[in-house]
């Protein structure tokens, strides 16, 4: 069966007579309609045209602005009619453009003779269209062209640019979970609630041209099941003759088993903008995933600089909360007074220099994600304000009497044990537990070394984009060897602020030892706490992690043999090549 549609603009009279006279030639398997609006008074004359041509009058008559284009292999449009949209992808009908004499009006309707000659053309057109084979032609090609896009592997998805999909391949079905009579002719956000591509839609704003991504991209897809997808995500922008966007084509894999043997096999080196491959890491990566989407509370716990308020905005990003604000405080930085009036609001007048009601950070992150950083260092009277919001999410402004209602995420972060605040009394047992559904434990950089040289040649890279320096430095491995034996107690943040003073000393294309800051040789010297980096996969020793090692164990080779990993024997012989201090 072949589906038809005749649309017109403001009249029906052309979409009626063409519709008319392929009904009349009874074509079997072929299916009419028409899409047109139009008063009463040109409905009539349509009518009236039927009937004085001795033609069937089709029986389906719809509204343009409900039709479902996703149900016909051919739309014929006289004029203009379902604004400018011309998409050209299988699934989508195939469009032709008929430029046929409007009918000149007169009293009553239209002219009898131009009437006439405008059903002329269009008998003469639809003639062509069937008797010459160009119908069979145009549904075949679409069909052969739907076989191609539905034995692809990847996913394919089109949609308009009011992001009504008209095309769902069977790859896009497979992964996705949804079939595509349930997809076509549906928003696409209506379909996917936290949308499909998450912060990279461009077809949010209603105005203005969409800005497209200019490259493939990362994308979690929560499919119908609810199970989460890793995807890879491309998207190419649709135009018609006239070089107007119509629409786009997005094409995506399922890269899942792939994401999911990268984290098995510590390959995975940066996740949500976090930077790490480490076990310890990879289970702060599971977590923030299997995180993302719950409304429970986090509490982040850490030393300072182990990245808590990245991984708190990860767990937003990733999540359905995603198109929300995310709003961090930090509850140790401002004295009780002024964390009240930043967390709640005032109004005016409520004290002196309120000028105007002012909304606090409650309120700008409603539906979204609030982030209490360093939660344990707020005083009890602020701990029982904070504790009435948590348990019923309903507050009032500083010197307003007016209850707010807020739907806030809280993830909340400390550098204390809040337990031992809790049995030292200053830490309230009930708050805790309202901000501490889920604990996530942060590793220090000491525990994570491994991370270390990823983590350098990152913040290296960043640090010269940031600078503007066009020169490519490299970190040497004695350079590594010396960040990696060190014991951080600033943990990352330390670690960005030595790569950057390096920067400002090193003006070569090898970053060495020498450029880094004292105090990493002084902590060598006389602190061994730490143990020294381990060889590189290949069981490779440098001089730097032997000489460490020999140091924290006082000459005993035997000892040094264990802490680096390898047999005596292969100490030996390193030892006997290279001159170790």
């Amino acid at each position: 069966m072949k589906h038809i549609l005749f649309v017109g603009g403001e009249s029906p009279v052309k979409p009626v007579l063409a519709a008319a006279a392929l009904v009349a030639m009874g074509r079997e398997g072929v299916r009419v309609a028409v899409a047109a609006g139009g008063s009463e008074q040109s409905m009539a004359t349509a009518k009236a045209a039927v009937r004085d041509a001795g033609l069937p009058w089709p029986a389906e008559i719809h509204d343009p602005a409900s039709v479902n284009l996703a149900a016909y292999d051919l739309v014929i449009r006289f004029g203009g009619g379902l604004a400018s949209e011309m998409p050209a992808l299988p699934g989508s009908p195939a469009f032709l453009s008929w430029q046929v004499t409007e009918p000149a009006a007169a009293a009553g309707g239209y002219d009898a003779a131009a009437l006439a000659g405008a059903r002329q053309e269009i008998e003469a057109l639809v003639h062509g269209l069937v008797g010459q084979g160009y119908l069979d032609a145009l549904v075949q090609a679409r069909r052969s062209a739907e076989l191609v896009m539905d034995s692809l592997h990847e996913g394919i998805i089109a949609h308009d640019r009011h992001r009504r999909i008209f095309f769902f391949n069977r790859a896009a079905e497979r992964i996705t979970g949804y079939l595509r009579h349930e997809i076509l002719g549906r928003d696409c956000h209506e379909v996917f609630p936290d949308r499909f591509c998450k912060a990279h839609c461009s077809f949010c704003e209603p105005e203005g041209e969409p800005a497209l991504p200019d490259k493939p991209y990362p994308l979690v897809l929560h499919a119908k099941s609810g199970e989460s997808r890793h995807l890879e995500m491309n998207v190419v922008g649709m135009r018609d003759f006239f070089g107007v966007l119509t629409g786009v084509v997005a094409s995506f894999r399922d890269v899942t088993r792939e994401h999911d043997l990268a984290s098995r096999l510590g390959e995975a080196g940066k996740f949500a903008g976090i930077i790490g491959r480490t076990p310890r890491m990879l289970e702060v990566f599971r977590a923030i995933t299997d995180l993302a989407d719950s409304r429970v509370a986090v509490l982040l716990e850490g030393e300072s600089g182990t990245g808590k308020e990245l991984v708190a905005a990860a767990i937003h990003n990733q999540g359905k909360r995603h198109d929300k604000l995310f709003v961090p405080i930090n509850c140790g930085a401002l004295p009780e007074h002024l964390l009240e009036t930043e967390l709640f609001g005032h109004v005016r007048g409520a004290f002196t220099g309120a000028i105007r009601d002012k909304k606090g950070r409650f309120e700008l992150a409603d539906g979204g994600t609030l982030f209490l950083d360093e939660i344990g260092d707020i005083s009890p009277s602020m701990q029982v304000k904070l504790l009435r919001v948590l348990q019923d999410g309903t507050f009032q402004r500083v010197g307003g009497e007016e209850t707010i209602t807020v739907d806030v995420r809280v993830i909340s972060a400390t550098h204390k044990d809040l337990r031992a605040e809790i049995a030292a009394g200053r830490f309230r047992e009930d708050l805790y537990y309202r901000l501490c559904v889920v604990p996530l434990a942060l590793p220090p950089l000491r525990e994570r070394r491994d991370d270390i040289p990823l983590l350098a040649r990152y913040f290296l890279k960043r640090t010269l984009e940031e600078e503007g320096r066009a020169d490519k430095v490299v970190i040497s491995a004695e350079a590594l060897d010396r960040l990696t034996a060190y014991h951080w107690p600033g943990n990352v943040r330390e670690l960005q602020n030595v790569i950057r003073y390096g920067l400002v000393h090193c003006r070569e294309e090898m970053f060495r030892p020498s450029h880094l800051p004292p105090q990493l040789f002084r902590a060598a010297a006389h602190t061994f706490t730490v143990q020294p980096s381990p060889p590189d996969q290949r069981g490779k020793l440098t001089v730097e992690a032997v000489r460490a090692a020999l140091a924290v164990t006082k000459g005993n080779r035997l000892q040094a043999a264990k802490r680096l990993g390898v047999g005596r024997a292969t100490l030996y012989r390193f030892l006997g090549k290279h001159s170790v201090d």
